[in-house]
């Protein structure tokens, strides 16, 4: 009897509408969507060092459900800067993003998934200050991801390319590759009248290709970088929390660059 219950209540778990069951990893994306006319507000705040510099960004994010597999939305974010000599602090450059899933195949107590996501980041930053919180560029990301979801294991892969563009000075950054592999474990059965816990734990790594200035390649850019992921996603109802950190295991950076020493999030999800 209780096994049954749980069943149940881990059934409206992974495929009501309006809870925010849409579990997703932490620093990739997953292939859930929200549902058709909901709305998701979210709050993110990252933390990010590398070498002497650090930035923390406050991001404010709307979502709208187009459809029960379409998605889309807008992020604003605010950034603090530092690095050795300088602060600065103002606007960061704007994302607009959609997202649609267009393959679904559910079971008893699992959903398999599969969805492409675009991004379009604008330039619209504050790039005056120094150091620089925008890009001075309109950049753009597309993306695959595939997700497999039961009442107790969860497991994420994603691919995406980036590709930026110049700014006024003739620079470009070099377009950047993204792979991520996930997995996450339910310890106890879930209940849609109680909290529900997450473990997640993903790979993410990073390739860079080499900037130019006006045409002509810098040698001290590119290369890769691997991290750990250890995280948590804990939700009741339709309010959820995400949280994690970047470790770095490996890089093959280019040249003389400051490898990075840790990327921490903290997001607040809310489905109306």
């Amino acid at each position: 009897m209780k096994y049954s219950q749980s069943l149940l209540t881990g059934l409206l778990l992974l495929f009501g509408s309006s809870a925010a069951s849409a579990h997703n990893p932490v620093f990739s994306p997953g292939p859930h969507v929200l549902f058709k006319e909901g709305i998701e507000v979210h709050v993110s705040l990252d933390r990010d060092k590398v070498g002497q510099e650090k930035e923390t960004e406050l991001g404010l994010e709307l979502t709208y459900g187009l459809t029960g597999d379409w998605a889309a939305g807008i992020e604003l974010p605010y950034i603090k800067a530092d690095d050795r000599a300088d602060k600065a602090r103002g606007t960061g450059d704007g994302r607009l993003f959609t997202k649609y899933r267009f393959w679904r195949d559910d079971s008893l107590g699992v959903q398999e998934s599969a969805a492409v996501l675009l991004n379009v980041m604008l330039d619209n930053g504050d790039d005056k200050e120094s150091p620089p919180l925008g890009s001075g560029t309109t950049d753009t990301l597309l993306g695959f991801t595939y997700g497999y979801e039961s009442l107790k294991w969860y497991r994420w892969t994603s691919l995406r390319y980036r590709r930026n563009g110049e700014n006024g000075a003739g620079l470009r950054r070099g377009d950047k590759l993204l792979l991520d592999f996930a997995v996450g474990i339910r310890p106890t059965p879930p209940s849609y009248l109680r909290p529900d816990t997450v473990w997640l734990l993903e790979l993410n790594g990073e390739q860079d290709q080499r900037a130019e200035l006006n045409g002509a390649v810098l040698a001290d850019t590119g290369g890769s970088e691997w991290f750990i992921s250890p995280g948590i996603f804990w939700t009741q109802r339709n309010f959820a929390i995400k949280a994690g950190v970047q470790l770095p295991i490996a890089s093959d950076l280019n040249g003389s660059q400051a490898e990075s020493d840790y990327r921490a999030k903290l997001e607040f999800e809310w489905h109306l």
